[in-house]
């Protein structure tokens, strides 16, 4: 089942398009990376779909129910810019927002002393917010996203601001949720996160979902039959020429990048190689990055306009 599907929406203002007829769906308990270059329509969407502005056409469900007016107590939204106010005190903070999303005095002090203690920040219960650094502030954000134990977690940017130790303490938390059932949507800039963290991405760019699918099936569908093999001995170089199997892309101290002509196999390509008269040490397969899919789909998009 899923926790989120969206059915060609649509959100202009003025005459700018910002949503253009998106389409995707994200399935109970992933992360689910929401991917874009600035101005593609990502914070758009995430502000339809909790419920700050009202999509102009189009159909969004939670949880298998349309989107309506409870929802919000239902997720979690960290923005990227943060909305903490600089002079209450955090636990007086925390407390009122725990409120706000519906949980009562008692159930929103455990669940503070649940998250003060899981994230080692119990003496700053009565410290203002702008007595904190910004990585501080970044924990204590967190913790307001994620205090009422939402189905849907919607985090933009989470480690802006935060020093390793704090980013990957964080980023244990995120993946414990997800774990334990929390479906999350997760909005960055750093690639290398997203291949780190994601098991389903969306591509947006201009208002429209260009890519979507799980992140190993989005690798294979891109991949352009490149392998690396490393190998001892001498290749000869009668090798690099009249070849029907592979095209040869880099070679340099006993190792080569080849590309499989189409029709050949693996085995074809490891036959060759041995065949040479050379000893294969390594031979694996290179898949295309995440980030250079995402340049490669969005320059893609430009061009075909």
């Amino acid at each position: 089942m899923n926790i989120l599907q969206l059915e060609h929406v649509v959100k202009t203002y003025g005459t700018y398009r910002a949503v253009n007829d998106v389409t995707f769906e994200i399935p109970k308990g992933v992360v689910f990376g929401m991917l874009g270059p600035n101005g593609a329509g990502k914070t758009s969407l995430i502000r339809i779909i909790t419920n700050i502005t009202k999509a102009d056409s189009g159909k969004i469900w939670l949880d298998g129910e349309p989107l309506n007016s409870r929802h919000p107590e239902q997720i979690g939204y960290m923005p990227e810019e943060r909305g903490l106010y600089k002079k209450m005190k955090v636990g007086e903070q925390l407390t009122y927002l725990a409120r706000l999303k519906g949980l009562t005095a008692a159930q929103a002090k455990e669940s503070l002393g649940y998250w003060f203690k899981r994230l080692d920040i119990v003496d700053w219960w009565e410290k203002k917010v702008d007595e904190l650094s910004k990585g501080m502030q970044q924990k204590v954000q967190f913790v307001s996203t994620v205090l009422h134990k939402p189905k849907l977690l919607i985090l933009d940017e989470p480690f802006s601001g935060l020093d390793p130790i704090n980013a990957q303490l964080i980023e244990s938390e995120i993946r414990e949720l997800a774990r334990q059932g929390t479906s999350i949507i997760f909005s960055t800039h750093r690639m290398e996160q997203v291949e780190e963290m994601c098991d389903h991405i969306v591509l947006i760019n201009k208002g429209k979902n260009v890519l979507e699918g799980e992140v190993k099936a989005v690798k294979q569908r891109f991949k352009e039959n490149l392998f690396r093999i490393e190998y001892e001995g001498s290749l000869p170089d009668s090798l690099t020429y009249d070849n029907p199997v592979f095209n040869i892309k880099n070679r340099e101290d006993h190792r080569m990048t080849v590309q499989m002509t189409d029709g050949t196999k693996t085995n074809d390509v490891l036959q060759k190689v041995i065949g040479s008269g050379v000893q294969v040490r390594s031979f694996n397969e290179i898949l295309p990055s995440i980030n250079e899919i995402f340049i490669r789909r969005v320059r893609e998009t430009i061009e075909s306009e």
